[in-house]
Parts: C-alpha cells; sequence; structure tokens
C-alpha cells in the first residue's frame, strides 16, 4: 500500500529535496500542501506530515494544534524540519506534539531513515493487530476515510469465518488463533496477486477481516480465490474423523448433541461508489447487509451488493 507523506511548504527547496530523498522507493508519496489547503487536505489523513518552519508565515505552533485537534489526524505524526537549533525553540515546538525536530543541515540518509523508520514503527506498535500483523480499526476507518474523499469508486470486502465459535470449543482457542493467521495470510495473498498495489487489508478483530480495492480491479476473482484456497487449506486443521463426517458435533446446554459445518468463510462485498455513501458508518451497514447473505449459504461463499 502507498504511504502519502505531506509537506507543508510555501516552497519548492524542501518539497523538492524530499522528492528526490523518496524517487527509489515506490511506497511513499511525497505530497506538497500549502498552508490554505491544510483543512481540506488532512481529511485525506496522511501517514506522516512535515513541516517545513522556515518557508511559512503563520506560527508553526499553531499549525501543529490544528492538526492535532483534528479528529482523524490526533495520531497522525508531525515532523518539522527547521533551521532553529536553539533549545528553547525547538521546546516550544516538542510542547504542541510534534513528534521529531529536524534541522535543515541535516545530511539526507538520516533524514530518509528517520522518516522510513517511523513508518516501520507506526505499522507494528500502533496499527497493528499482534495476532495478524494486520492494521486495526484505527487505521482500517482512516482508509476508508481516505477512500471516500478522493471520491474514486472502489470496493470493500467484509470477511469472516463460519462456525468459528464451533471450531474453538471444540480445538481450543491456541488452534483457533492458527485459524486467523491462515484466514490473513489467504486474504492477503488473494489480494496482493496480480497488479493491486493500492490495496488495504485490515484485520477488524476475532475473525473479521476487511480488505479494499479499487474498483477497478476483478475482486469478484479475489473472492474466488479466497474461498479455493481456504476451503482447502483448512482441512489441515481439522483430523481426520472430523473431515470424514463433515460436521463437528457440540453437545448443548442440555447435553444434546448438534452438528456444525466445517469452518467455512464468507465474504460481503460492497462497490462503494461516492455519489450513494457519504460516511463510513453507511458503508458499514450495506456490508453488514451482505455479509448476511454470503453467510446464509452453506459453506463458504459470497455475496456482492452493486447497488447504486
Amino acid at each position: 500500500m502507498i504511504q502519502e507523506i505531506y509537506v507543508i511548504d510555501e516552497g519548492d527547496t524542501l518539497t523538492g529535496r524530499l522528492v528526490d530523498m523518496f524517487s527509489q522507493n515506490k511506497k511513499i508519496k511525497i505530497k506538497k500542501v500549502k498552508t490554505e489547503e491544510i483543512d481540506a487536505e488532512l481529511k485525506n489523513i496522511p501517514e506522516i506530515i512535515i513541516l517545513n518552519a522556515d518557508s511559512i508565515a503563520e506560527n508553526t505552533g499553531s499549525i501543529c494544534e490544528k492538526i492535532r485537534n483534528d479528529e482523524d489526524n490526533s495520531i497522525t505524526p508531525i515532523v518539522v524540519i527547521t533551521t532553529k537549533q536553539d533549545k528553547e525553540s525547538q521546546i516550544d515546538i516538542l510542547k504542541k506534539s510534534v513528534e521529531y525536530i529536524i534541522t535543515t543541515n541535516t545530511p539526507d540518509e538520516i533524514i530518509y531513515y528517520t522518516i522510513t523508520n517511523m513508518i516501520r514503527l507506526l505499522h507494528r506498535n500502533r496499527r497493528i493487530s499482534p495476532l495478524t500483523g494486520l492494521p486495526g480499526n484505527v487505521q482500517i476507518h482512516a482508509e476508508l476515510k481516505k477512500r471516500l474523499s478522493r471520491r474514486k469508486e472502489f470496493a470493500v470486502l467484509y470477511v469472516d469465518l463460519d462456525n468459528f465459535k464451533s471450531y474453538n470449543d471444540v480445538y481450543g482457542f491456541l488452534k483457533g488463533d492458527e485459524v486467523i493467521k491462515l484466514a490473513a495470510r489467504v486474504i492477503t495473498e488473494s489480494i496482493h496477486t496480480g497488479e493491486n498495489p493500492d490495496a488495504f487489508i485490515g484485520h477488524i478483530g476475532g475473525d473479521d477481516f476487511v480488505a479494499i480495492t479499487d474498483a477497478e480491479v476483478n475482486y469478484e476473482k479475489i473472492c474466488q480465490d479466497i474461498i479455493t484456497t481456504f476451503d482447502k487449506e483448512i482441512l489441515n486443521y481439522f483430523n481426520e474423523q472430523d473431515i470424514e463426517r463433515g460436521y463437528l458435533e457440540i453437545a448443548n446446554r442440555k447435553g444434546i448433541l448438534e452438528q456444525f459445518t466445517l469452518t467455512s468463510i464468507s465474504i460481503g462485498v460492497v462497490v462503494v461508489d461516492c455519489e450513494r455513501f457519504h460516511n463510513i458508518l453507511e458503508i458499514g451497514e450495506v456490508g453488514a447487509q451482505v455479509k448476511h447473505v454470503a453467510k446464509s449459504v452453506l459453506g463458504s461463499s459470497y455475496a456482492i451488493d452493486r447497488r447504486g
């Protein structure tokens, strides 16, 4: 997934310098933002915000406070680049919840690795599920808002497992965690097969996942690939007796044995037309509806909502 870095800059020198630094890094995109554009551009929720304190007329601290007071960017890291090296000036900036101050004469390599290491830490420590290594709810919501703001059609895949609780009841939570990791791997590999560089995969929690891709991508084939691979590999997580029967037997509260089909996977797809959807809650509501349709079918299945 491409990470956008916004540079608040009234000149071209710093922005051009950063563009040159990251020219070989295809995962990072540098975008210049003028001070009067900040309110509008913050809606896109960048990965990192870099502020050129020497090129802007507005007070640096005021701009940083504006960013921090924006709900969607309250945790977006801010880097201030400045010629000022005195302790007092730097402390005043850091008090505005700025993560890093870099002086203008810092070598390019140090700036480059400071920024790339910051992105690495973001993904490790703040935005990922410790079980699957995928981004969690904070980043899922941010990604959906960003896609909506682009006003370009995209597809959201809501994925979860069927009869997963039954699996946990029989095989235990440790084996259940392995099944969750299997699902994460299958979804990720299927999404990233082919030319799909701007795809996003997130772990909502438990056995629920979200994948986001451009509408031009063949998302129906992605669903088919996920189902085919998952249905094949999930059998490695059952014993031979359960596979031969094709179901699990679990005693209910009254001691009566009930039958549950082997764990399968269901996918509900929402094709998001920005004229139809105005916020991520509306997308989620339709996602729940279409996933319910998929789950009403026995075994692994997918359903697609293409309503305009």
